[in-house]
């Protein structure tokens, strides 16, 4: 199945600002198609409205990659070596804050893909290029909070969850979300 892939999809590469309208295409796509089946509709609209959001720090950092297919923007994910852990809940005092890779986890942050390109590998190889460029810069683990739809991806990848938790949107709503955890070392 990835070499289908190899040959329909440009190969993975560092997203651009210039992608940031595409990027968000994609992750209200994702949201709306893929949170229905783990998440009421109350959720959804609240994971639409304050999940599927562009952190442009990640593009600019230079830790969030980009695949395309007929120009079309399929998957987006990346890594962060800041403090803040997801989108969703609004802003947070050390989001921006340098974490400090012997005591910390780096981030996997955002990853979206577009439902009709799941199970192809697209989100691995985001993971795989995250836990890479993490592993380079010292860090000795990875640390995420999931929304339900990415757990078996990232269970796959063997991240174990540590703790279940609601997330609180600022609108009100809680989604459940997973905290989970893997070392750098390849999988």
């Amino acid at each position: 199945m990835a070499r289908l892939v190899a040959e329909q999809v440009a190969p993975q590469r560092p997203a651009a600002l210039a992608d940031a309208p595409r990027i968000a295409e994609l992750m209200r796509a994702s949201v709306a198609e893929l949170f229905p089946r783990f998440y009421g509709e109350r959720e959804t609209a609240s994971a639409m409205a304050h999940i599927a959001h562009i952190d442009r720090t990640l593009i600019e950092d230079g830790a969030y990659f980009v695949h395309e297919a007929d120009g079309e923007i399929i998957a987006c994910g990346g890594w962060s070596r800041r403090g803040k852990l997801y989108t969703g809940s609004g802003p947070g005092d050390d989001d921006l804050r340098l974490i400090d890779p012997a005591t910390e986890p780096a981030r996997v942050r955002a990853m979206f893909v577009r439902a009709d390109w799941t199970r192809r590998g697209l989100g691995r190889a985001i993971l795989e290029s995250c836990r890479r460029a993490a592993q380079a810069e010292g860090f000795g683990s990875l640390a995420l909070l999931a929304t339900l739809p990415g757990v078996p991806l990232y269970r796959s990848f063997g991240f174990r969850e540590t703790e279940r938790r609601a997330i609180l949107m600022p609108d009100g709503v809680e989604i459940e979300g997973v905290m989970m955890t893997r070392g750098v070392e390849p999988p």
